[in-house]
């Protein structure tokens, strides 16, 4: 009997630890998904910061230019009074360090960034500003960079309806090499 015994032990006892080592590895991909979404916020929250930095400006026509230094979204040098790109300072959510920042070639910083070697569990259905991010093998991958949107010009000057436009002025030594 007592051998029995000790073989429901050893039963129950190793149920028990494929049991903690399944609720172990759930709670780490349930963990580790909520750092992927806040990884995917913070990352926005600071594109657009970027983003609203670089659009803003202290002077009628002065060039627009990136930040040089990640505290300058919480507080704008560039302004007297107080201007905030970004609330707080955030830390990378998958590793809880510092960013690695994407600069321009003047070294200027137009995006984050983690530094996190793994695969992300997302690998599709991003939003729009983050469609670039499917089918990307690694967090490292994933970078959060503010691009201005280009203006069309000729659609700028594009001419209302019903207006009439004047003729276009014509280079008559231009047309003498055609």
């Amino acid at each position: 009997e007592s051998g029995v015994t000790l073989v429901l032990v050893l039963v129950l006892v190793t149920i028990l630890g494929l049991s903690a080592g399944i609720a172990g590895s759930s709670w780490s991909s349930l963990t580790r998904r909520a750092k992927e979404a806040d990884l995917l916020w913070k990352g926005g929250q600071i594109r657009k910061a970027i983003g609203t930095y670089y659009e803003s400006s202290h002077a009628q026509g002065a060039a627009k230019t990136y930040p040089s230094k990640l505290e300058y979204l919480l507080k704008d040098p560039r302004f007297l009074e107080a201007k905030r790109h970004l609330r707080r300072p955030y830390l990378d959510p998958m590793t809880g360090s510092d960013w690695e920042l994407i600069k321009d070639q003047g070294g200027r910083i137009k995006g984050v960034r983690s530094t996190f070697k793994e695969e992300p569990f997302k690998q599709g259905n991003f939003s729009e500003e983050n469609k670039d991010f499917e089918g990307r093998g690694l967090y490292a991958e994933w970078e959060f960079v503010y691009t201005p949107k280009k203006t069309n010009p000729a659609a700028a000057k594009k001419p209302v309806e019903g207006a009439t436009q004047p003729p276009e002025e014509t280079n008559p030594a231009a047309e003498g090499n055609k």
